[in-house]
């Protein structure tokens, strides 16, 4: 089956429980298409390069899919319809990478407040 990347971005009004509630509504849409998420990632609450229906901010999430391409359109169409979502984009992968992303691998780079 062919492999993909799609990461999301939610208002930053939600909580991380009713962004991981979409999360698990995304996977399930994913499996009930014949196809299943790899991998899944959440980057936090971030800023966003400029703002998007007056927001500044938004929760990020990626998912590394391995389903049909039905199944992935029908997750972008329930995303697009989802009015806590501001942006989502989906691309195809040759495979599905399972490190961490390189914002989680930033992340883990920078020193924590008050370690010396």
């Amino acid at each position: 089956m062919p492999c993909y990347e799609s990461v999301f971005v939610t208002r930053p009004d939600l909580s991380k429980a009713e962004v991981e509630k979409l999360t698990e509504e995304c996977t399930a849409t994913i499996a009930a298409g014949g196809g299943k998420v790899e991998k899944t990632e959440y980057w936090g609450l971030r800023s966003l390069a400029y703002k998007i229906n007056k927001n500044s901010k938004g929760h990020y999430v990626l998912l590394g899919i391995d389903a049909p391409a039905d199944a992935v359109k029908e997750m972008e169409r329930t995303i697009r319809i989802n009015e806590n979502v501001v942006r989502n984009l989906t691309i195809r992968v040759d495979e599905i990478d399972s490190k961490p992303s390189a914002i989680l691998r930033s992340n883990e780079d920078e020193p924590k407040a008050g370690a010396a």
